[in-house]
């Protein structure tokens, strides 16, 4: 099988992306169970912000879907605002 150039180096760069792409999917699940295991109303409204801007950054980037984005955050603020 021939091995072209072109081929060695998508492979190098399809790698580079995937393990971008791990690393992103990962932070973003950390902060949502993080976000959503505060009981601290005072926690979760620094971690809200910082959990949007990640969720909201995934969707540009095309890692998840609007909508499933649109969830996350709504699942977040219903969170945050049923704490008193």
């Amino acid at each position: 099988m021939d091995r072209h150039p072109q081929q060695i180096k998508r492979e190098r760069q399809d790698k580079k992306r995937r393990a971008r792409n791990i690393d992103r999917l990962s932070r973003l699940r950390t902060s949502m169970k993080n976000m959503l295991s505060t009981t601290s109303k005072t926690d979760a409204e620094k971690m809200h912000k910082d959990t949007t801007k990640i969720i909201d950054k995934a969707v540009s980037k095309n890692l998840i879907h609007k909508n499933t984005g649109a969830r996350r955050k709504s699942q977040i603020s219903k969170h945050l605002n049923s704490l008193s």
